[in-house]
């Protein structure tokens, strides 16, 4: 992947293109955390989301992407050079998980899409898979939930290629702490959460 500096330097250009690209606004940055590990998730709309929610965060992030998508031409060279790790979403590799446990633990922030794939072409959400939840109770770590709003104007998923000149926005919402009830077990506390979150997600659409 390319070196933080370069990073650091890529970042505002990416979010001044997409500005022009896409006029795209971002609001409530006050509540992304400065410090802290942190599990950012948002719904999925447009292969651009990753880029777009990562391009306002002023501290090293990480990327849990679909496997698949690093085998593209150039996307997948992008997707690898901006510090994204494979994950396979049918659960077979846990390295990625672990790697990513690590990083929150040691104060890193790690962006990932609870739907596992892009949303529906309306822009709604499908089900959220309650992995995000299940890091974030693991590692003692707080969740970041994001909204993006019209994205599927830009890249609807029946479209090959994104469309200009459509308005996005990316909403950030308050930190999001997991509570795990008494006598709760891992397994309910998730799937509690999860939906949770995707009520907090989904309230901004």
């Amino acid at each position: 992947m390319l070196p933080q500096w370069a990073l650091d330097i890529v970042r505002p250009t990416a979010a001044l293109l997409s500005r022009l690209l896409w006029r795209i606004h971002w609001r409530h940055l006050e509540h992304i955390p400065d410090v802290g590990g942190v599990i950012i998730t948002g719904n999925h709309q447009t292969y651009l989301d990753p880029f777009w929610i990562g391009s306002r965060i002023k501290r090293p992030v990480r990327f849990l992407a679909w496997d698949a998508a690093f085998s593209w031409p150039l996307v997948g060279r992008m997707m690898a050079l901006f510090g994204s790790w494979p994950l396979n979403l049918e659960g077979h590799d846990p390295a990625p998980i672990r790697l990513s446990l690590q990083w929150v633990r040691e104060g890193g922030a790690v962006v990932l899409f609870p739907e596992g794939g892009r949303g529906n072409s309306d822009g709604s959400m499908k089900k959220f898979k309650p992995g995000a939840v299940r890091m974030a109770l693991e590692a003692g770590v707080p969740i970041l939930p994001v909204t993006i709003r019209g994205g599927q104007k830009v890249w609807p998923n029946t479209f090959s290629f994104p469309r200009l000149r459509h308005s996005v926005e990316i909403i950030y919402h308050p930190l999001f702490v997991i509570e795990q009830r008494e006598g709760e077990d891992v397994r309910e506390c998730a799937r509690r959460e999860t939906e949770r979150l995707a009520e907090i997600i989904g309230s901004a659409l």
